[in-house]
C-alpha cells in the first residue's frame, strides 16, 4: 500500500516536529493505541506491519494508514518511521525490538517488556549502545492519577507505606492450546496481567529484598492463578494476585501510618482515587483517561514523543532501570512458583 514518506529520514521527527510511528502487530491493543496517537497532535501512523501482508492491509485501511508490509524488516526499514510500537505478544519483543534498534528505530515496547530479565538486559544495552531511545508501554506510570499519587506518596500524605495491595484478574475459557496456556509464548497469568500489580508495588516502593510466591499451574506448566508476597527492608510489603481462572475487582490500594489511598477499579488506568486521611474528609483524585474516545494510551505516546524531540535516550517516568528491576522480580515470582519457559537458559 503505497503512501507519501516524510521529509526526513533517519531517527529523527518529520516536518514540523512530527513524530512519525510505525507499527508492529495488528492486534486489539495495537488498533487501540493507533486511534489514541492518531488524535494527538504533532504525531502520524505512517506504516504498520504483520507477518501477513493481508493482515497488515487491512488493519492500515481500517486506521487510514499509508504503508503496509507483511514483514517486520521492511517496517523497520522505512525512512519515514521515527518510532516504532511494538505490540506483539511478550514471546516476540526480544526479536522485534532488536530488530528496530539495530534499523536506527527508536521503540516504545509493550509490557511485560520481555520473557525474562536476561533478554531485558540485552535490550537495554542494545538501545544504550546505539543510542536510541527504548521504553516499556507501562502505560500505568503515565497515567495522571497514578503519578498524582506516586507524588502524595513521596510527599508523605499518607505517611509511611507499609502496605500496597493490588489485585489483576478474570476467568477465561482458555483451551489448551490458546497463547495464555503455552509456555513457549510466555503464557500463565504473571506476564499478561500480574506484570501491572508488579510494577504498580515498584513504582512505590522500589525494587523488592524479598519475594515469595504460590501459585496454581496449568497441565502445560504455566501460572492460572497466582499470589505474591513481596517484603522490602523498611518493613513494607505488598500482597500481590493475578488470575486467568478468577473474576478479580482490578483494585489497589496503598495503606501508610497516616492514611491509604484507595484506586477502586482499573488501577492500571484508573479515572479516580481516593486519599482517607484520619480525621479528614476522603479526597477524590480524579483525572479521565483524556478526549472522549481515547483509552489512556496517548500519555505514553506523548512522553515518548516529548523525549525524542529532546533527544533523550529513556524516559524519567518510565526508566530502563525500572523495567529491569519488574522483569527481576517476575523472574524471582516465575522461579518460587516452578514456571520456567524454553526462552529461559
Amino acid at each position: 500500500m503505497a503512501g507519501a514518506a516524510g521529509t526526513d529520514t533517519g531517527t529523527g521527527t518529520g516536518t514540523g516536529g512530527t513524530v512519525r510511528w510505525g507499527v508492529l502487530a495488528t492486534g486489539g491493543i495495537a488498533a487501540t493505541f493507533t486511534a489514541d496517537v492518531q488524535r494527538l497532535p504533532d504525531a502520524e501512523v505512517v506504516a504498520v506491519a504483520s507477518r501477513t501482508e493481508a493482515s497488515a492491509r487491512a488493519f492500515a485501511e481500517r486506521h487510514g494508514i499509508g504503508r503496509a508490509y507483511g514483514s517486520w524488516a521492511e517496517l523497520v526499514a522505512d525512512e519515514a518511521v521515527d518510532v516504532v510500537y511494538v505490540a506483539t505478544p511478550h514471546s516476540a519483543h526480544h526479536a522485534a525490538v532488536s530488530l528496530a534498534l539495530r534499523a536506527g528505530k527508536h521503540v516504545l515496547c509493550e509490557k511485560a517488556f520481555t520473557l525474562n530479565s536476561r533478554e531485558a538486559e540485552e535490550l537495554v544495552a542494545l538501545a544504550r549502545e546505539r543510542g536510541l531511545f527504548l521504553m516499556e508501554a507501562m502505560w500505568t506510570y503515565l497515567n495522571p492519577v497514578v503519578r498524582r499519587v506516586a507524588e502524595l506518596v513521596r510527599d508523605g500524605a499518607i505517611g509511611e507505606v507499609r502496605t500496597v495491595q493490588a489485585d489483576f484478574g478474570f476467568a477465561g475459557d482458555f483451551a489448551p492450546g490458546h497463547r495464555l496456556r503455552d509456555p513457549d509464548l510466555g503464557g500463565g497469568a504473571l506476564l499478561d496481567l500480574g506484570v501491572y500489580p508488579v510494577s504498580f508495588a515498584h513504582l512505590l516502593l522500589g525494587e523488592p529484598d524479598r519475594v515469595a510466591a504460590h501459585a496454581l499451574l496449568s497441565p502445560e506448566g504455566v501460572d492460572l492463578n497466582t499470589g505474591m508476597l513481596l517484603g522490602w527492608d523498611s518493613g513494607a510489603t505488598a500482597l500481590l494476585s493475578c488470575s486467568i481462572v478468577g473474576h478479580h475487582p482490578t483494585a489497589a490500594t496503598v495503606i501508610g501510618t497516616a492514611g491509604r489511598i484507595d484506586l477502586p477499579r482499573d488501577f492500571f488506568h484508573p479515572d479516580h482515587a481516593v486519599l482517607r486521611r484520619a480525621g479528614a474528609e476522603p479526597e477524590t483524585i480524579t483525572s479521565g483517561p483524556g478526549p472522549r474516545g481515547l483509552s489512556g494510551m496517548q500519555y505514553e505516546a506523548a512522553e515518548v514523543a516529548r523525549a525524542v524531540r529532546a533527544g533523550e535516550p529513556e524516559s524519567p517516568l518510565v526508566p530502563l532501570e525500572g523495567s529491569l528491576a519488574v522483569m527481576r522480580t517476575l523472574d524471582a515470582v516465575r522461579d518460587r512458583i516452578g514456571v520456567r519457559y524454553p526462552a529461559d537458559r
